[in-house]
């Protein structure tokens, strides 16, 4: 009976790892024993200089998750495939449970269907400026321009509030209330 379990690979490595475990699985007579190697990823929208663009973003840097049926042949086809470190368990590879695999694959079927923003800036969020003339200032988002990726900042330059506009997302970092009172 196949279950899922997880293997650690080498970071970056990953869709390598996939790529040599699919292809592998025929000419190894694996097919049988290993039913499935899924990435878990997600798309992101990210600005960069103005323009807009989708990259896949690594859920789990690291790991790849196996739907197979464990045997000492299965386990030692994984373990010897360039870039796998190991199984989640070590000696003993656990496999995870069915609510652990139902709720792992509803997740990823949900970002699956959206894009999600890099960036999640709101009106009235506090930020900080760190990079242009108003390096390390703070302020308040008083206007977001997701499709652009750029906004617009309040801050108060000696008493007197100034409206710093089109800035790009990467040039502001948002702070929380801990980090301000520092």
């Amino acid at each position: 009976m196949h279950k899922w379990y997880v293997v650690q690979v080498m970071s970056t490595h990953e869709k390598k790892v996939k790529k040599a475990l699919d292809e592998q699985r025929d000419l190894k007579g694996m097919t049988d024993l290993i039913e499935d190697v899924l990435l878990p990823i997600e798309n992101v929208s990210e600005v960069s200089k103005g323009q807009q663009r989708v990259v896949e973003k690594r859920l789990w840097p690291g790991y790849l998750l196996l739907k197979m049926t464990l045997t000492d042949d299965s386990w030692q086809y994984v373990k010897n495939t360039a870039g796998v470190i190991d199984f989640l368990g070590g000696e003993k590879p656990t496999a995870l449970t069915d609510y652990e695999v139902n709720e792992i694959l509803k997740d990823l079927e949900d970002k699956k269907r959206k894009v999600t923003q890099k960036h999640k800036f709101e009106i009235g969020d506090r930020v900080k400026i760190t990079d242009g003339v108003f390096v390390n200032f703070m302020g308040t988002v008083t206007e977001v321009f997701h499709e652009k990726g750029r906004l617009s900042v309040m801050v108060s330059i000696f008493g007197r509030e100034t409206r710093v506009d089109d800035l790009e997302f990467s040039q502001v970092e948002e702070v929380n209330d801990e980090a301000e009172s520092v």
